[in-house]
């Protein structure tokens, strides 16, 4: 591996005797602003679901009364976004592969800006729905890209705090849905929510513009053979030029190109243009690989299935469940539900690198677990009494605001995050649009089937459902999910493939560490002979 010896080499060439200096911890890096920037832009796709989710909360309570529609056709229009989206996650691994991850994004704003127009326009039921079909496609496109985006472009040393940020914009997104509702709840009923519904298109133009400015990602263009272009953002987006060179470094071997090779452009076999990855991650998958799979499907699962669009999409039904009467004050409780999460969000964007992954994913779901169940014992006293107990209506919507707090601090940015960073180069694109479509799914099935839920085993009922599935995903993530804070993308593999027993390989890692520290050496060396890029201290 020449551009690694190179490096190691310099280091032993250049060594000086230690002074007290030496010993003193190493110094964070700076956020890199330039890659900062990258994030933000690309993140800004999600911020389209994010407004429909909003939007569609406080859409619904008009669509029902000027369309004549029953709840279950409500049920439908709302959560059937979600499985439209599986067609463009389906069709975004492929096509980021193919026309690279930057002109996915265009395609993406593109493709929703119509369905957000369609939607605004809509004349009946049948008309919204083919709406809600373009616009869904767009949402999963979205959805997908973002976070692999963000992860490629993204330093060791800040990349949870950057690939948080779809998670960031989703909740701006929800934030600003919620607040059009409000806005335009004075208009008449057939204008108010056909405005709603259209003005979304405006956040996709902007995007599209703003993505002029962004550069391809690099592991794409590796994959494509352009190391020239590759090393230029990797020179850009890296907290140092040797980290720039060992990024890429790094990519070349998982991309299959020779350390060597130092030309600008390169023959890459067809094998890095996405060919026979379904086959590796599917039907002949390393222990490493399942184990990675299991990982990613797993959070996505729990994430929706933990009941959190139940909550943001239907919100206004909780809270008259809870007590409130008024479409005013309904639609204010929910901005304030809005406000909770879109400041707890970026609350776990700087802590997601401080406090590593684990901790706050694990804290996130145990306060989950406890405002689920009191919101479930709340709301069944509430639906018991046969007068109106403002204590019990009080406690509620306090639950409810902390339920999307607990939610946003870690298990709502950690699943993008953690989904996005555990595939290898080669199966990326796919995985992750593997676990897209698993969020997707249970989401549509928990927002399609949730007022037919509540009433066949109450609202409370409900919520303490929900609550158990928080306590399992609370098991799943405890046993199964490695902490990879400060890990670099291409050695992450070193911690999966031991199911259950991580630990023991994650010990070997800070041992390693712990010598080498002693040795005075700057880089931290992986069991399978990787150089760790990052900090030190971000190591668990």
């Amino acid at each position: 591996m020449a551009d690694r010896k190179a490096v190691e080499n310099a280091a032993v060439s250049g060594q000086h005797p230690k002074t007290i200096e030496d010993f003193d911890p190493p110094r964070r890096p700076k956020k890199n602003i330039f890659a900062m920037a990258c994030a933000i832009l690309a993140s800004m796709t999600s911020i389209l679901l994010g407004y429909d989710i909003g939007v569609m909360s406080g859409a619904a309570i008009y669509i029902k009364d000027d369309l004549k529609v029953s709840d279950t056709q409500i049920e439908i229009l709302v959560g059937i976004l979600n499985l439209y989206s599986l067609l463009g996650s389906a069709a975004a691994g492929r096509t980021s592969d193919w026309i690279g991850r930057r002109y996915t994004i265009v395609l993406a704003g593109a493709i929703f800006f119509a369905g957000a127009l369609l939607m605004g326009f809509a004349t009946n039921y049948s008309f919204l729905m083919f709406g809600r079909f373009v616009a869904g496609v767009g949402v999963g496109y979205a959805l997908m890209i973002a976070p692999v985006y963000t992860a490629e472009v993204s330093p060791a040393s800040s990349r949870g705090f950057l690939t948080s940020f779809p998670e960031v914009f989703i909740n701006a997104g929800i934030l600003l849905g919620y607040v059009s509702n409000y806005a335009f709840s004075k208009l008449p009923t057939h204008l108010g929510w056909r405005l709603m519904l259209g003005v979304g298109a405006l956040p996709s133009v902007l995007l599209a513009v703003g993505v002029l400015a962004m550069p391809e990602s690099p592991r794409w263009l590796v994959m494509q053979g352009q190391l020239g272009e590759a090393k230029k953002v990797l020179d850009k987006t890296s907290d140092s030029l040797e980290e720039a060179t060992l990024r890429l470094a790094d990519i070349k071997e998982a991309a299959g190109i020779p350390e060597h090779c130092t030309d600008d452009i390169v023959q890459v076999s067809k094998r890095s243009h996405g060919e026979g990855v379904w086959k590796e991650l599917l039907v002949h998958p390393t222990p490493a690989v399942r184990h990675i799979l299991i990982s990613a499907i797993g959070i996505h699962f729990f994430q929706q299935a933990s009941g959190i669009d139940a909550v943001v999409l239907y919100s206004p039904r909780i809270f008259e469940k809870a007590g409130i009467t008024s479409n005013d004050q309904k639609l204010l409780a929910t901005v304030a539900v809005g406000f909770v999460k879109t400041i707890f969000i970026l609350t776990a964007t700087f802590l997601l690198d401080r406090i590593g992954r684990r901790p706050l994913l694990l804290s996130s779901v145990a306060g989950m677990i406890l405002s689920l169940g009191t919101l479930g014992i709340s709301l069944t006293i509430i639906d018991q009494s046969d007068e109106k107990l403002m204590w019990a209506v009080v406690l509620s919507i306090a639950m409810v605001m902390c339920y999307v707090a607990f939610f946003s601090i870690g298990m709502g940015p950690i699943t993008w995050v953690y989904s996005s960073e555990i595939f290898p180069l080669k199966l990326r694109a796919q995985g992750s649009s593997m676990g897209v479509a698993v969020n997707r799914v249970t989401s549509g099935v928990i927002s399609m089937s949730f007022i037919s839920l509540y009433k066949a085993i109450t609202i409370g009922g409900s919520f303490f459902l929900f609550a158990t599935v928080a306590i399992v995903a609370w098991v799943f993530f405890y046993t199964m999910l490695p902490e990879t804070r400060g890990r670099t993308l291409e050695d992450m593999e070193v911690l999966f493939g031991k199911y259950h027993k991580w630990r023991a390989a994650n010990a070997l890692l800070k041992k390693k560490e712990q010598l080498e520290l002693v040795n005075g050496t700057n880089a931290t060396t992986t069991t399978d002979g990787h150089i760790q890029l990052g900090t030190k201290e971000q190591a668990n």
